[in-house]
């Protein structure tokens, strides 16, 4: 299919933008011009990836305030950048982002989109909205919403994605025309506010001339990739304390929880057995529930049941744990989920309908391979 120029097809959208742009604190007032902060538009495209405009500002603008520069982030702990992303989610992107930053302080800053792409954490996708947001070069940079407002204008009925190579170049005239800052910034507003999944066509500039309204078909378009169905497991979310100390995971150097304290985690089921054991022989002082959650991720969703555990007498931490002080508890690093452990110790125990297999807990727990 012969595509329309894309210079003449998206005019429409720079008035349009023109009168709706968003006021975000990343983005420039002139965007006509290389931004005047390029380190703060690497911030924002970091925290974006998989994450709402909403969510990220109130995320974006504490850490201007601590880490204001390449430098200074170059030259934080990695305990200080995970404390600071907490609860953000996606916590690699925290230790990527620090890396471009090093990057950055150590041979400037790149000039084309070959060279932004050696930076951690750049792909095709956030080099080019760094070429063109940051520096004004006419290169692509397709998201999810980019793909969704293109496939649509255009009429693309399989899943876009598979013609980004094609949608890279036919965008490129159309960049050089109205500015690759502008109209890759007003590509992404159209996405995020009009050209929704459920799209307000009334409200669009493009709308006369797209694709997808004049088949009736902008439900179908573009093509929705399955989801793989996320794995159920449930877990026992482990909260030990004994003299002043908590029993925790410390931070792995690689994967995907890579620089998180983490509490420890035990199969539901394989605890159901042995209950009516012994007491442990450190002493149990004190054993705290409360109602349990889901946790959602993407390829899994756990059913979690938090158990706080008070012991009269330390014992040898089990292997990949250690004993830290209370005193630190606060300021260490922890995913969503074990930050939420963390805050309902803090609150009163709730009434557990039936004891947890406190024996069969501490059985597992000590005899972790």
């Amino acid at each position: 299919m012969l595509w329309p120029g894309s210079a003449a097809l998206l005019a429409p959208l720079a008035p349009w933008f023109d009168e709706a742009r968003r006021v975000l604190p990343w983005r420039a007032l002139d965007l006509h011009a290389p931004h005047p902060d390029p380190y703060a538009v690497l911030v924002s495209e970091l925290m974006l990836q998989q994450t709402q405009v909403a969510t990220v500002i109130p995320f974006f603008q504490r850490w201007m305030e601590r880490f204001p520069d390449a430098s200074t982030l170059a030259a934080a702990s990695e305990d200080e950048i995970h404390k600071l992303w907490e609860g953000l989610g996606y916590y690699r992107r925290a230790r990527l982002l620090q890396g471009a930053a090093q990057g950055v302080v150590k041979d400037g800053w790149p000039k084309d989109l070959e060279n932004l792409l050696e930076l951690p954490g750049l792909g095709p996708y956030t080099a080019a909205a760094m070429a063109s947001i940051a520096f004004q070069l006419p290169e692509a940079a397709l998201d999810g919403n980019a793909f969704r407002v293109l496939a649509r204008l255009l009429g693309i009925e399989e899943n876009p994605r598979k013609s980004a190579a094609r949608l890279r170049e036919w965008l490129k005239p159309g960049l050089r025309t109205h500015g690759p800052s502008l109209l890759t910034q007003a590509i992404m507003e159209l996405g995020a506010t009009v050209c929704t999944p459920s799209p307000r066509c009334a409200k669009c500039p493009l709308a006369s001339d797209c694709e997808a309204r004049r088949q009736d078909a902008t439900d179908r378009i573009p093509a929705r990739p399955q989801r793989p169905v996320p794995r159920e497991v449930s877990l026992w979310l482990l909260a030990v304390q004994s003299k002043g100390r908590w029993l925790l995971h410390p931070p792995a150097a690689h994967g995907l929880l890579a620089g998180l304290w983490r509490w420890p985690a035990l199969a539901f089921e394989t605890t159901l057995e042995g209950a009516a054991e012994e007491p442990h022989p450190f002493g149990l002082a004190e054993a705290r529930t409360w109602p349990g959650w889901i946790q959602e991720y993407s390829h899994r969703r756990e059913h979690i049941h938090p158990l706080a555990l008070q012991f009269e007498a330390p014992f040898p931490a089990p292997k990949d744990l250690i004993w830290l002080d209370a005193s630190e508890l606060e300021a260490i690093p922890m995913g969503r989920r074990d930050q939420r452990l963390q805050e309902l110790l803090r609150t009163p125990p709730a009434v557990c309908d039936e004891a947890p297999p406190l024996a069969g807990l501490l059985r597992l727990l000590q005899s972790r391979p």
